[in-house]
């Protein structure tokens, strides 16, 4: 992909997919970033050699592509004194604002993409959902997914509200193994283990468990059937969370979770137009 990718804030999202897009080999100067903290702003010079400005309005003329990475409720304010070329690509990383209201700030001559990044793209290994609306150019959904997969996997859903139930699986979803792990090492210390080996055990039984599943070739059913015996310790374990209800509370998680997503789409919405 060839072209200049403006970004609208500098913070830690923009800062992996900076790094990503450089180490697959964008050049840093293609790069331009609108970050008024000026000591952020150094730093991204510094690091990446990439070009910074104060003000957004300074660096999108001639972008092919601007990536929204502002929190949400900032975002409306960020893009309204943007002058964007016709057909730029507007990529929205910032939870719960939707088309129509970005569409109300920037007009109907850009091409717009939400998605819904999560965390461990700051490692390189997250997973982005996204969304375009109906007519969106080829070009545009390649060059938005170009710059997410700087940061990890992609995955493209049919419908807007879908990136409420995306928001609710992945972009929340590292704090549900954070929550896990935590559960794991304080029940380890309560079984006598030190609080420094319980940690050990409950961290690196996650990572590992995920490049099983990350291997893909095992569907994460027959993995847990293989180390569950008959009668032994896991199944003692996986029976005791069965029996309390695990599977119905996590999907009862999630729904709260894409609800609440959906609420904060609407209350954005609302203040864009107040």
């Amino acid at each position: 992909m060839a072209g200049t990718v403006a970004f609208i804030g500098g913070g830690n999202m923009a800062t992996s997919l900076i790094g990503g897009l450089i180490a697959a080999g964008a050049d840093p100067q293609a790069l331009r970033v609108a970050e008024p903290d000026a000591a952020r702003a150094a730093a991204l010079r510094e690091r990446f050699g990439v070009q910074t400005a104060a003000s957004g309005g300074d660096i999108v003329a001639g972008a092919a592509a601007v990536v929204l990475a502002v929190k949400p409720q900032q975002l409306v304010a960020a893009v309204k004194p943007l002058q964007l070329d016709k057909g730029t690509t507007v990529l929205s990383i910032a939870a719960g604002v939707r088309v129509e209201t970005l569409r109300a700030s920037l007009g109907s001559g850009v091409h717009i993409v939400r998605s819904m990044p999560n965390t461990p793209a700051l490692y390189g290994v997250g997973i982005s959902g996204l969304y375009a609306p109906e007519g969106t150019p080829d070009a545009a959904r390649k060059l938005a997914q170009w710059i997410l997969d700087a940061a990890g996997q992609c995955c493209w859903v049919e419908h807007e509200s879908d990136l409420d139930a995306v928001t609710a699986v992945s972009g929340s979803g590292p704090a549900y193994f954070f929550l896990l792990v935590e559960a794991m090492r304080e029940a380890g210390v309560k079984l006598g283990l030190s609080p420094e080996v319980a940690a050990q055990l409950a961290a690196r039984t996650l990572v590992g468990a995920a490049k099983m599943v990350d291997a893909g070739d095992t569907d994460v059913a027959v993995l847990r059937a293989n180390v569950t015996s008959k009668g032994g310790t896991t199944a003692a374990a996986l029976q005791h969370l069965e029996s309390a209800g695990l599977r119905p509370i996590i999907q009862d998680a999630l729904a709260a979770a894409a609800n609440r997503s959906r609420e904060l789409g609407d209350e954005l919405a609302a203040a864009a137009t107040s």
